[in-house]
């Protein structure tokens, strides 16, 4: 490893822009590959106007690329599913009341739940603007992962793994997820770009631009922090001289101590990830398989010799191999040993990993290139255009309805088609309540049976349901009751879900059915014996129609209790 590197020392830094006679030198330090300054005596706006334009078309094609794939489908068939129900219902509150919130749940996301609340203030609410955020981020994450390698590398190696970030599936799905999840991936990836340039060039402004990107990635979502580990390999295979090694804990500290509260208090709220699975051999099979595919690749040469050095300039020995393999394994690995005590590994935590797997992409296809005597610029293109199609199921899929668990707005839209002859509406578990919160008009005349204090004053996300005795008694004042639900066998695990259930079975029974995208919404009537022949089959209003694809009639003979 050491034959690849080159370390220089003793040489004045230059700000990162480099005299005009450094030649190819200064331009690879700034960002622009593969051409030598033949004009070496020209004038430094020049030579600026150059530096500037390589970025940016070095930014441009991996951005432009996954802009294009995030808006494609971006409604993804009108669909929201839970989470971002979270999120709709949180961007829709008042500053103070997101305070007021995040000091019960959701503390992790309180940062998000704020910008979102400007966005749509300014741009208003729908199905975009909620998911539009993050297709920007997503694009921004592309366009800096093609600077990181193009700084590490060079322009045709950055450029394919910015391409190779915006493909990668997984990315794909969370730039169409109104989540934090892709902002957390752009703040990592521009700290990763931001970390390279204070070791090219240390200076308290940049390490503190430095601690400024993971601070806020931090406050996006903590488990971003495993980046700063990461990064801290990185620091340390470098071997860099005190300074070097000194700004980067002074930085790494200063954002810890900084998001320190938030860890503390979110600690308070561990139950919010108590629905988190252990490890299944499908998870550990998946870490395993990006985290080898990124080691084999950091073996290649172009992913150990960096492009970059400017011959005069003292700097760490920092190559493709030692800032995407720890950014791609330290995440993935660290949160998988955690899991193996606490389950915590879900892949959206650690989505900003791919980024390490993208740069060393990036290195395997200048290798390609170089193998087979084709041009990048034409090697780019076809390798774009076979995993694209490869893919194409993975990526139609991530944009229906099928690949979230649920949708929020088709129960609110089931329930609108049967709210006019019914008087009540139950939620199993209280947490479904989100269809009614995202979509309140579905629900109009509909009085919610169990709910004693609003979500917004309790400052929760579902509400304060009133206790099993007081349910029962607001259940048995109403006639025709519409429950939502999931599907498949319910888990009562409240005394209140319990009461609900309990109560429904013995005084009521269920006459229509919907099951659709993930959701269940029934119709239940009181039971009346002497009048059951008329009970499920006369229609007044907007009440069921089972002759929609969408309802099923349930046939049920006198005596026998629907659950």
């Amino acid at each position: 490893m050491a034959s690849d590197q080159r370390v220089l020392r003793g040489a004045p830094d230059d700000g990162g822009v480099g005299a005009e006679q450094d030649g190819r030198n200064g331009l690879d330090a700034a960002g622009t590959f593969g051409r030598s300054d033949r004009t070496a005596h020209g004038t430094m706006g020049k030579f600026r106007g150059a530096v500037r334009h390589g970025r940016v078309a070095i930014f441009l094609s991996p951005a432009v690329l996954s802009l294009a794939l995030g808006l494609w489908g971006i409604t993804r068939e009108y669909s929201m599913w839970r989470d971002e129900a979270a999120t709709w219902q949180s961007a829709h509150r008042s500053l103070a009341e997101i305070g007021h919130l995040v000091g019960q749940v959701d503390v992790v996301h309180g940062l998000y739940y704020v910008v979102m609340h400007g966005v749509f203030a300014l741009f208003g609410d729908s199905l975009v603007t909620l998911r539009l955020p993050s297709v920007l981020a997503t694009a921004t994450a592309c366009g800096l992962t093609a600077l990181v390698g193009a700084r590490l590398s060079d322009r045709w190696a950055g450029i394919g793994a910015g391409l190779a970030l915006a493909v990668i599936p997984a990315v794909q799905e969370f730039a169409q997820e109104g989540r934090s999840y892709a902002l957390v991936l752009a703040f990592v990836v521009l700290a990763t770009w931001l970390l390279i340039s204070a070791l090219e060039r240390p200076g308290s402004r940049r390490w503190a631009w430095y601690a400024v990107a993971i601070l806020i990635a931090a406050l996006l979502n903590w488990f971003s922090l495993f980046a700063l580990v990461a990064h801290g390999v990185t620091v340390a295979c470098g071997r860099p001289d005190r300074a070097r090694r000194v700004g980067w804990l002074l930085a790494a500290f200063g954002a810890v101590l900084a998001a320190l509260p938030l860890i503390l208090a979110s600690r308070a709220q561990a139950s919010q990830v108590s629905w988190i699975k252990p490890l299944g051999w499908s998870t550990l099979l998946g870490v395993l398989v990006t985290v080898t595919i990124t080691a084999l690749c950091s073996r290649l040469a172009h992913a150990r010799m960096p492009g970059s050095i400017r011959e005069h300039a003292p700097r760490a020995r920092v190559n493709l191999a030692t800032v995407g393999l720890p950014l791609c394994a330290v995440p993935q690995v660290g949160l998988t040993l955690i899991s193996l005590i606490k389950p915590l590994y879900v892949t959206r935590y650690v989505l900003f990993a791919y980024a390490g797997l993208a740069l060393l992409i990036g290195a395997l296809l200048a290798v390609l290139a170089t193998r087979l005597r084709t041009p990048a610029a034409i090697l780019l293109p076809a390798a774009l255009a076979s995993a694209f199609l490869a893919l194409l199921p993975i990526e139609l899929r991530v944009r229906t309805e099928q690949n979230r668990v649920d949708d929020v707005l088709t129960a609110a839209a089931a329930v609108g088609q049967v709210r006019g002859a019914a008087d009540g509406v139950l939620y199993i578990p209280a947490a479904r309540r989100d269809t009614a919160l995202v979509s309140p008009h579905a629900f109009a005349g509909l009085r919610d049976l169990a709910l004693a204090q609003g979500p917004v004053e309790s400052g929760t996300l579902k509400g304060i349901e009133a206790g099993p005795r007081d349910i029962e008694r607001a259940i048995l004042g109403a006639r025709r009751i519409v429950l939502v639900t999931d599907p498949g066998p319910r888990q009562d695990d409240s005394t209140a879900d319990r009461a609900k259930q309990r109560t429904l079975g013995a005084h009521f029974v269920r006459c229509a059915d919907s099951v659709e995208r993930g959701r269940r919404v029934s119709v239940y009537e009181r039971r009346e014996p002497a009048r059951y022949g008329e009970m499920c089959t006369r229609s007044s209003g907007s009440t069921v129609h089972p002759s929609s694809s969408s309802w099923r009639a349930i046939s049920t003979m006198p005596g026998r209790r629907e659950k």
